[in-house]
């Protein structure tokens, strides 16, 4: 076995839990908070109507929620993943 590969501990179903975080857009340097808002905007089942928007449309649309606080960048510990998420479905 190659130990100097790296892998995912998987947690029990006894481990506690813990809370996803938010994360202030302003904490992002830019280059990371535009790799959230692109992998967020390419992710399947992203639904922006009849209407088609190009790429960079679709992403200064999200930058712009993030940054009228209508939207919220969230990191969940436990999943190692992060999403955008209405602030409303949050609560402020």
């Amino acid at each position: 076995m190659n130990r100097d590969v790296p892998f995912k501990v998987v947690s029990g179903a006894n481990e506690e839990q813990l809370e996803p975080v938010a994360i202030p857009p302003e904490q992002l340097s830019a280059q990371a908070l535009r790799g959230v808002i692109e992998a967020f905007v390419l992710r399947e089942g992203t639904d922006y109507g009849e209407r088609e928007f190009s790429l960079e449309q679709k992403m200064a649309h999200v930058a712009a929620q993030i940054e009228a606080g209508e939207a919220q960048i969230w990191f969940d510990p436990n999943s190692n993943s992060i999403d955008i998420v209405r602030s409303s479905e949050r609560g402020r």
